[in-house]
């Protein structure tokens, strides 16, 4: 007889089966009770796959295309050990199972979170044979089933929400039914799957980790990220008439990853978050805020959110001089910045790019040593900082002639090249030590508090130099280079190092769960940039997101507000040429910095949510909110909307009282207007481009 398990934990539903030939099943993993299901046929039940597990050799017992079911040894897996406990965080399974035929033992790990309906899964895979077993694919998490609640057809009750990335247009989240993705309903099975991916070092170069089914007939949301900062994957498809999600890091078939896993040797898979909430983005985004924080590391920056003036954007862009920099030092500071970071350029006489990687200061650009400038900033009250890009050398750089290929990523005994960089390969302790002599430099030498860690190339599948595969080389210079960034804030837990691929380029959490604060995106434009720090919340914490304030030299007031408000619910990042504007604008960035101080207490502990949905790029209007229990901060854009005038939906504030306020700027055109019956906030805007802030006192 089967042996069902039931767990209900922080609001999630989960059913195991254990067959009477010791086949584990997840058959349900809700924010509801599971439906009948223990008595659907055994055929169907074995679709329920715990995990998916390849080794090359085996058959892969499916009619499945391109999808990665009917993995072997993944289905021929029977129970071992069942393990049930609790942490510090939450309550733990561990569901160890074994194959006879090829001696692989595979552990499905699940941590829960106290009063998060968000569990943490990976996998870990043992071979205790004598023989080398080569894996292909290993599953973080997999879940069939997904479209079980409700009696509509699927096409008509799910939603798949993808969040899209590319340089310069971020966190963009779009909305599909299953058949615009040409998944239709057509037979027991379908060839056809949706498959998500990223391959390379930039792990969010064209999708952030991340998706959501909702199913518009039971009001639920089924949610996850994946937390890596390389390969990774996750697809949807059906089988046996239900849908299913699978979730992993690199694979042999989309990444070249393949791994020779010798008697003995253990592999962990990448792990991922996996939620289920009633409600839609709003709720997801809010649970997904919760556990982020919860797996951070634990850091003063994210607590105290400083005000951090780069010289970039709009400004220097990479061209700093002590005679240009130190005027900006003194506005910086005079408008109430707490941190300057002199960004890229620092290091080279000219051209930087395809130069980089010793890490010096130029004496063309500092005639009297940088440390006259960085100090500087410090007599000023500021915390220094500087722009590094430590895992790249420039094919130019002189280093990187004298130093062996084992310092760098190689493929078919070549050095990788990607726009005139080299790859450094953090497996090389050579590297790693190359890597803290410069950290210990500027830290130590300089005295810099903060340090801008960009990384503007891909490079690519990865590295066949020690390694089983390309992918395999890969995913260890991966976890390599997270191992030496969690020795650095070992060394340093005050300093302050801010996570920049290209802007958005490495958005993951992976990373994130190290650095406190992640560059948002490059966008140059003020007007695009509202829309994708409007959205960005939905990927990282407001308080790790910094997002770029850049007045322009010709601008007006409007340009100067929408500049502020852009970044008021996120991280300041202040930049433009603050020397160059008028009194009057520079008035209006003092003031919103002054205004951020006094509400970045709230920021910390806040959660997102958008009154208009998902912000885009053509909407007229835009709108970011965060719930801070009884205050309530709502930013608003109006964009090229024709009408003046919007209202913002905020539901469960229905028959409640509310008191609005203007939070900035204080001075300016607006008019608003709290409706209670509808639980909604009509905001009028007279001119377009223009933006506001308020405050929602709920009594």
């Amino acid at each position: 007889m089967s042996q069902f398990i039931y767990i209900e934990e922080n609001g999630l539903y989960l059913t195991f089966e254990i067959s009477d030939t010791k086949d584990v099943r997840l058959l349900h993993f809700s924010a509801q009770p599971n439906p009948d299901i223990e008595s659907w046929d055994d055929k169907r039940k074995r679709k329920f796959r715990l995990v998916e597990v390849h080794v090359t050799g085996e058959n892969q017992n499916d009619h499945h295309g391109s999808k990665h079911t009917g993995s072997m040894p993944g289905n021929r897996l029977r129970l071992l050990e069942w393990k049930d406990n609790h942490n510090e965080l939450g309550r733990t399974l561990e569901i160890v199972q074994y194959d006879d035929s090829t001696w692989i033992e595979v552990a499905s790990h699940f941590q829960f979170y106290n009063g998060i309906p968000i569990v943490r899964s990976w996998t870990t895979v043992s071979n205790k044979g004598q023989t080398a077993a080569g894996l292909e694919y290993v599953s973080s998490f997999a879940l069939t089933g997904m479209d079980k609640d409700g009696l509509s057809h699927r096409n008509e009750a799910i939603r798949l929400h993808i969040p899209h990335n590319t340089w310069f247009g971020e966190s963009q989240w779009s909305e599909y039914s299953l058949p615009e993705l040409g998944l239709h309903d057509i037979n027991e099975f379908s060839m056809k799957r949706i498959s998500i991916s990223s391959t390379g070092s930039w792990s969010t170069s064209q999708y952030a980790p991340s998706g959501i089914m909702e199913n518009m007939e039971s009001g639920l949301s089924l949610f996850w990220q994946i937390e890596h900062n390389g390969s990774w994957q996750y697809e949807i498809s059906d089988i046996s008439h239900l849908l299913y999600l699978q979730l992993s890091g690199p694979t042999e078939q989309e990444h070249q990853w393949w791994k020779e896993l010798q008697p003995g040797e253990k592999f962990v898979s990448v792990p991922a978050a996996v939620g289920c909430t009633v409600g839609g983005f709003n709720e997801v985004a809010g649970n997904l805020t919760k556990y982020r924080r919860t797996i951070r590391r634990v850091n003063e920056d994210n607590k105290k959110l400083p005000v951090i003036f780069n010289d970039y954007m709009n400004c220097l862009f990479g061209d700093p001089t002590t005679e240009r920099l130190l005027p900006l030092i003194d506005a910086a500071a005079e408008a109430g910045c707490e941190y300057y970071c002199i960004d890229c350029g620092w290091y080279s006489d000219g051209e930087w790019w395809d130069g980089v990687g010793e890490w010096l200061p130029s004496p063309a650009r500092f005639p009297g040593g940088i440390k006259e400038v960085l100090d500087h900033i410090k007599k000023k009250g500021m915390v220094a900082g500087l722009w590094l890009e430590l895992e790249v050398m420039g094919i130019q750089c002189k280093l990187a002639s004298e130093v062996p290929d084992d310092w760098f990523f190689m493929r078919h005994g070549k050095r990788v090249i990607d726009h005139s960089r080299y790859q450094l390969d953090f497996r090389n302790p050579q590297v790693r030590e190359f890597a803290d002599t410069v950290i210990d430099r500027l830290v130590l030498e300089y005295g810099v508090g903060y340090i801008k860690m960009d990384y503007n190339i891909n490079a690519g599948v990865g590295t066949d130099q020690a390694a089983d595969s390309l992918g395999d080389g890969l995913l260890s210079h991966n976890r390599a280079y997270l191992e030496w960034l969690d020795e650095v804030f070992t060394r340093y837990p005050e300093l302050v190092i801010e996570n920049c691929g290209s802007g958005g380029m490495r958005m993951d959490y992976a990373l994130l769960s190290r650095h406190s604060i992640q560059s948002s995106s490059d966008q140059t434009d003020y007007l695009k940039n509202a829309v994708i720090a409007a959205a960005s919340a939905s990927l990282v914490t407001p308080e790790q997101c910094a997002v770029w304030s850049y007045p322009l030299r010709e601008g007006d007031n409007e340009e100067v507000i929408m500049n502020m408000i852009n970044t008021l619910l996120l991280r300041v990042h202040q930049s433009g040429h603050l020397v160059e504007i008028s009194d009057e604008r520079f008035a209006l960035v003092k003031e919103g910095i002054q205004y951020y101080k006094s509400i970045r207490r709230d920021i910390k502990e806040g959660l997102p949510f958008w009154p208009l949905s998902k912000p885009g790029f053509y909407d007229p209007w835009i709108s970011y909110g965060l719930d801070c229990g009884k205050t309530r901060y709502v930013a608003v854009w109006r964009m090229e909307g024709e009408k003046d005038t919007c209202v913002l939906y905020m539901p469960d504030l229905v028959g409640r009282e509310v008191l609005v306020k203007v939070g900035y700027p204080q001075e300016g055109t607006l008019s608003y207007q709290w409706n209670r019956e509808q639980g909604s906030l009509s905001v009028q805007i007279p001119t377009r481009r223009s933006a506001r802030l308020l405050e929602l006192h709920v009594k």
